[in-house]
């Protein structure tokens, strides 16, 4: 038997984990709870942030941090090690794996004396869908 903590499978739960599941990219929670609430979803924005938490402490999303300070979540689509590319207008994301980061990563911290090292690498631009001229 585990000895992780049984996660409640609430409606409120299930709803976020449906939002983040169409979502097309990142999205902050409050972005989700404007979006669960205009479904008509009862759910308060405390809920959403605790729920977030959960999710992204279990795994089960991606969690990025924006220039501006605001964490922004993704759920994931891979189990693997991966990294972002993310649109900086609308937040489209891609998720990317990258040996060149990954051999980065262990040289550098090797280097260094570094050892049990974890990363992360984000790379932010404008995706093809915004930077094609709107008519």
């Amino acid at each position: 038997m585990s000895d992780a903590p049984r996660r409640r499978s609430t409606k409120q739960r299930a709803a976020i984990v449906r939002a983040l599941t169409d979502a097309t990219g990142f999205r902050s929670a409050q972005e989700l709870f404007d979006q669960l609430r205009a479904h008509g979803e009862q759910v308060g924005l405390t809920t959403v942030y605790r729920t977030l938490q959960s999710l992204a402490d279990e795994g089960e999303v991606d969690v990025l941090v924006t220039d501006g300070g605001e964490a922004i979540y993704r759920r994931c689509e891979t189990d693997a090690h991966h990294h972002h590319l993310v649109c900086r207008e609308c937040g489209h994301s891609v998720e990317i794996e990258s040996e060149a980061v990954e051999r980065w990563a262990a040289v550098t911290a090797a280097d260094h004396g570094f050892s049990q090292v974890t990363h992360t690498a984000e790379v932010y631009g404008v995706c093809t869908g915004c930077r094609e001229p709107r008519v």
